[in-house]
């Protein structure tokens, strides 16, 4: 790979060091969490003391979730050690309740700090659980720009939910 230098681009970099992710109009994680009886329509898949479950809107692939904390934080080192705790238990819980359900052969999990790393929620940390299978991508993403996700959100989410509930 070869790298192209340009300097220059800094002072357009530069010029976003100001951005204050918390200050979006709305959240999304927040609604959900404040919303309690709107859980099927929000696509919320489990409520625990520290953190909310819900599923990804615009899915990688089928069962894609996010895990967040129940405030509105940005940063990874603005967790406390109970939300830290219970974030990772709940991702462990996830790939269970994925394993009982949906039967994925891998999972990818990771969390995208700040906009410049493709967090498309800033002000609200989350933390992803991917499934992935065997053979999930295809030509159909590659040629068409177009991603097939084979069972419904609201199948899925029913099937998630009711795992979770027994945990």
């Amino acid at each position: 790979m070869d790298n192209m230098w340009s300097p220059w681009r800094s002072q357009y970099i530069e010029t976003f060091k100001d951005a204050n992710p918390s200050s979006e109009a709305t959240c999304f994680i927040c609604d959900a969490i404040s919303n309690q009886s709107e859980d099927l329509e929000r696509h919320v898949v489990a409520r625990r003391k520290h953190v909310i479950v819900l599923m990804n809107k615009y899915p990688y692939n089928n069962g894609h979730l996010l895990i967040a904390p129940l405030h509105h934080i940005s940063k990874f080192e603005e967790l406390n050690q109970d939300e830290m705790l219970q974030v990772m238990q709940t991702i462990n819980d996830s790939i269970k309740v994925m394993d009982i359900t949906i039967k994925p052969h891998g999972f990818n999990i990771g969390v995208n700090i700040g906009r410049s790393s493709g967090a498309g929620l800033p002000g609200h940390i989350h933390f992803h659980v991917v499934p992935r299978w065997n053979g999930d991508t295809n030509f159909m993403s590659v040629l068409s720009d177009v991603k097939v996700i084979s069972q419904s959100m609201a199948q899925t989410q029913e099937l998630l939910t009711n795992e979770f509930n027994k945990i």
